[in-house]
């Protein structure tokens, strides 16, 4: 398998995926203060990116998981890379929803599957990773078995390590937030004084506030 850490993580800032603003903190939806906000759907947006992500991708999966029968996206953040990545691997792609749909036939899983078949599971962003641990347990009661999950990126929070542990599902990332602040201080993009700020977030998001 590659070294995909360094070259996505750059990638990333060079499209502005990934912003930076430890003195001018972000507000996420759960009401967190955050120095970072990723949004890797901009990565759809630039050709030689999206291709980068979906060739890592399938790479890694060859890799880890030779056995997958079934490529499932987590909506709505991974459906795209999902199905590129199973394209170019010649396999079927299902996607989860984040609940069961109130109209129609209530589906959570689209699209054709049969119980026992092997599948990995692309998320796009992996924060707490109750989201992203949803659709596996999805998949599961359904009759499927999860090989494990890859992802762009992960902010490395010990409540989704712990999570994903506890869960016994295997999680694989083409970036995190380590190798992410070590590529913005090697390119100018923050400076030294900013990097203690940062790992100071990651240790504690919910109780962190800007100084």
């Amino acid at each position: 398998m590659g070294n995909f850490e360094k070259k996505t993580a750059e990638y990333l800032l060079q499209i502005k995926a990934i912003k930076l603003q430890p003195s001018n903190p972000f507000t996420w939806a759960s009401g967190w203060k955050s120095p970072i906000y990723c949004d890797n759907r901009k990565t759809l947006s630039y050709p030689e990116v999206r291709s980068y992500i979906r060739n890592s991708f399938t790479e890694m999966i060859k890799d880890i998981y030779p056995q997958a029968d079934i490529i499932a996206g987590v909506a709505t953040g991974a459906i795209a890379h999902g199905a590129l990545v199973a394209d170019k691997l010649g396999l079927p792609f299902i996607y989860v929803r984040s609940g069961a749909k109130e109209h129609g036939l209530g589906n959570q899983i689209e699209g054709y599957y049969e119980k026992g078949q092997k599948i990995v599971v692309i998320e796009d962003l992996i924060s707490t990773g109750g989201s992203s641990l949803s659709a596996v347990n999805a998949l599961r009661e359904s009759g499927c078995e999860v090989l494990g999950m890859v992802a762009i990126f992960t902010y490395e929070f010990k409540k989704a390590s712990d999570s994903f542990a506890s869960e016994k599902c295997k999680l694989n990332t083409l970036s995190n937030y380590s190798v992410l602040i070590e590529s913005a201080v090697s390119t100018g993009y923050i400076g030294e004084e900013e990097v203690e700020t940062l790992k100071k977030w990651r240790l504690d998001p919910a109780g962190w506030e800007v100084k």
